[in-house]
């Protein structure tokens, strides 16, 4: 099955599932819509004198960076967030940066590991998505065969140490029924940046053209649509580059760590 039709049945069942066909070379696209019911994660892994700054970073910024897991230094599990996880071969596909600047994409990390390196799960908007579909609310860019789109801001993050900068959002379009109905679910999942930062005029926010996305895909917006944006985990992704850490690796966008953690709607 081609990830275009794993994307739009949900045909992996289980962050499991996902997670060993990822190891395996059977899924390298994109994972929204994947394991619904299972928490999504973005993906940041910095060398260890890097670390603690970072995870400052994360708690002065729990919008976009609401923490997961955090593992030991040269660890590549997480048991606290998924059994059997191995960081190096679970996610779809890799984005390795060398100060600050984009070197490669990999599907794996054998050749790159470090006894130093400290991997952080970041949660992700994608996980809201399922309690969306649950509540029949089209997520259209799911429904597209899309990576959801994200933007650049204009709204700052609070520094620590050498990470900060602007935040990076997600945008889905709804009519304005379903984006009320999004609001208050979303709002009940702080673990997946829960409520949005800004809904309407993208302008305000610093946003001078939708169908030009800063990454993902061009979204799907319907006539009378009312845009919606939500703290994104690519902001980490950013604070990081302006960090300029000899090496960091995260996930490419879209291309998330599926947890056995359950989306919970309490």
């Amino acid at each position: 099955m081609n990830d275009t039709a794993e994307l739009t049945t949900g045909y992996y069942a289980s962050g499991t599932e996902v997670r060993a066909a990822c190891r395996d070379g059977r899924h390298t696209g994109q994972t929204s819509g994947l394991a619904q019911g299972f928490q999504q994660g973005n993906l940041a892994i910095l060398p260890s004198a890097y670390a603690d700054d970072f995870l400052r970073y994360c708690v002065r910024n729990p919008k976009p960076a609401p923490l997961l897991g955090v593992s030991e230094p040269g660890d590549p599990s997480l048991p606290q967030i998924g059994r059997d996880i191995d960081i190096r071969r679970d996610l779809p596909r890799y984005r390795v940066f060398r100060n600050g600047e984009p070197a490669e994409s990999v599907t794996d990390l054998d050749a790159l590991w470090r006894d130093d390196f400290v991997s952080f799960v970041i949660g992700c908007s994608f996980s809201f998505e399922t309690a969306l579909l649950r509540d029949d609310i089209p997520v259209r860019h799911i429904a597209a065969g899309r990576n959801v789109a994200m933007y650049v801001t204009n709204i700052e993050t609070e520094q620590a140490g050498p990470f900060g900068g602007p935040m990076v959002v997600s945008m889905r379009s709804f009519s304005p029924r379903d984006a009320i109905r999004a609001v208050i679910l979303s709002s009940r999942l702080p673990e997946a940046h829960g409520a949005p930062v800004h809904l309407g005029d993208p302008a305000a926010i610093g946003i001078a053209d939708l169908s030009k996305p800063d990454f993902g895909d061009v979204p799907d917006i319907h006539a009378g649509d009312v845009p919606v944006f939500w703290a994104c985990g690519v902001t980490p992704q950013s604070a990081i580059r302006r960090a300029r850490p000899e090496i960091a690796i995260v996930h490419e966008p879209g291309h998330m760590l599926v947890t056995d953690l359950r989306v919970s709607m309490s």
